[in-house]
């Protein structure tokens, strides 16, 4: 893609470091940023050695310029404005407008220069997690380096030693910052045929990270440990997360980058796939098996990789059921089988708030809710399928398959039609009686043996 292009597509500007100045900012590249949480399409690279692109799922590729013969990137450490979800809009703090920020990609052996200006409120820095590079380069404030103040501008260089998945999120201040949304993915891929790393059709990527908003508000409650109430793709919930659109036969990988406080195991329906790359590089061939859940900890990056050859529009998520709904109270009591009818109406007479929280299992809640929900809040299950509500949040999307797909083309192709005869359907026949298993035998008709006296009988 042509680099003037690029920079004048919809929703990329160029915007200035102003702690930088003018003689300074003509030694920088242009620092890019994206105001939308649409999924950009793969970035063709205008220089350096060729590469297949990935996507990023409901994110973008950050350009570069060449500059003898090194890769230069500029990030932008700032607050962002992340919209969740249509309807939610969250405050964050990312890189170059966004939370995640922009995906890094460069080609094994690449030179690379990232300048990192930080306009955030207080010091920070980048950690390139899973690289190998020279100690000083590797961003763990006070300990490698010294912390970017605010206002300022640091540089970072080294060598991409080796192809694989990485991400890249601060050493400084890091529960506030993570809890914050500051994080990005990096892939660097081989500079030629790899043994383990073989050239697929579609190849996408995103990042797990989990937030903890109150309900009506827009910031992030960043001492939370373990009770986040939104899980998210890239930033991103359901029905808000962009589906991965393929064409039938393609040779699919997608990777997963886990900044959250716990584990998720991600599972594809309708294939099996290989996991065929770690944070540590690309798995041995004779260390693979097929799966249909990989469990990506915390801290970990996980590839995987299929042929997708049943059509159809296939759930993709995580499988801890709190993970695939939106905000939620954790303290709810459970009310499935108590009885509301009747009361609701009177009650509402002296509480106007007041709603049925479950009374037949928490669906009653997905479209039901007898209040409003306050500003910038998102329903605990939203979202609609062609046959009705999908009673689904957080992370959870579609992998969706097509035969008529074009190569290449990343457009949501919509609603899959399913062949006649394949759907499942409402049985209106006659239902046989049940099966009822014999009574058990009573005292009367069991044979009961009486035990032997008990003694000694003398004999031996």
């Amino acid at each position: 893609m042509d680099r003037r292009k690029f920079f004048s597509g919809a929703a990329m500007t160029a915007v200035a470091a102003a702690s930088v100045s003018k003689v300074a900012m003509a030694a920088l590249p242009e620092p890019v940023t994206m105001d939308k949480a649409d999924t950009a399409p793969p970035l063709e690279p205008p220089t350096g050695r060729p590469y297949r692109p990935v996507l990023t799922l409901n994110g973008w590729t950050l350009p570069w310029r060449m500059n003898n013969g090194v890769k230069e990137f500029h990030l932008v450490a700032e607050a962002v404005v992340r919209e969740i979800a249509p309807g939610m809009k969250a405050n964050l703090w990312g890189y170059n407008g966004q939370s995640p920020g922009p995906t890094i990609e460069v080609v094994e052996g690449d030179r690379v220069r990232i300048f990192v200006t930080n306009r955030l409120p207080e010091h920070t820095t980048i950690h390139w997690h899973g690289q190998r590079l020279p100690n000083g380069m590797d961003g763990v404030g006070g300990i490698t380096q010294p912390h970017i103040p605010p206002g300022k501008t640091f540089v970072y260089e080294f060598q991409a030693m080796r192809p694989g998945n990485f991400m890249y999120h601060p050493h400084a201040d890091e529960m506030v910052q993570m809890a914050m949304g500051m994080m990005g993915f990096w892939v660097t891929h081989p500079k030629g045929r790899h043994p383990l790393i073989e050239p697929v059709d579609r190849d996408f990527c995103f990042l797990l990270a989990g937030y903890d908003i109150d309900p009506g508000s827009a910031t992030p409650k960043v001492n939370t440990m373990l009770d986040f109430n939104l899980w998210t793709f890239n930033s991103r919930v359901f029905p808000g997360i962009g589906s991965l659109n393929v064409r039938q036969g393609d040779k699919v990988r997608i990777r997963v980058g886990n900044l959250t406080m716990t584990n998720h195991p991600i599972h594809v329906h309708g294939h099996e796939f290989a996991v065929t790359g770690t944070d540590g590089g690309p798995t041995p061939r004779a260390a693979r098996w097929p799966e249909v859940t990989a469990d990506v900890a915390v801290g970990q990056m996980r590839q995987v990789e299929f042929v997708a050859d049943e059509e159809g529009d296939w759930a993709l998520h995580c499988h801890k059921s709190h993970h695939t709904m939106n905000a939620m109270g954790h303290d709810v009591p459970t009310m499935i089988g108590v009885e509301h009818r009747g009361l609701v109406g009177k009650i509402q007479k002296i509480v106007p708030d007041y709603m049925v929280m479950g009374e037949r299992g928490m669906a009653d809640m997905g479209g039901e809710m007898e209040m409003p929900l306050p500003d910038n809040t998102l329903p605990m299950m939203s979202g609609r399928g062609q046959f009705g509500p999908a009673e689904m949040g957080g992370m959870f999307t579609l992998l969706k398959v097509r035969r008529d797909q074009r190569p290449g083309d990343y457009r949501d192709p919509g609603h899959y039609r399913h062949p006649p005869g394949t759907v499942a359907y409402e049985f209106t026949g006659a239902l046989p009686e049940p099966a009822r298993a014999a009574p058990a035998p009573g005292p009367a008709q069991m044979n009961v043996r009486k035990p032997k006296a008990s003694g000694h009988s003398g004999h031996h």
